[in-house]
């Protein structure tokens, strides 16, 4: 699945560093979402809606299989 998350993020001037720190997960979680490698839980996608101030929708982009026909 494809995100948003980097673009989010550098918008805001803020770090992997920091946005893992503000999420309680590890640094390596936030390469893996900004990478696409990882899909977060609901609870996860939620916070980072939340920090960015949009909707999960505006974060991630659901395409092809993904898709609900």
């Amino acid at each position: 699945m494809k995100n948003k998350i980097r673009e989010k993020r550098t918008e805001r001037d803020i770090t992997q560093e920091e946005l893992s720190k503000k999420l309680n997960v590890s640094r390596q979680t936030i390469i893996s979402l900004e990478k696409g490698k990882y899909n977060p839980s609901l609870v996860l996608a939620h916070k980072l809606a939340q920090l960015f101030n949009c909707q999960i929708e505006d974060l991630f982009i659901f395409e092809g299989d993904e898709n609900i026909e």
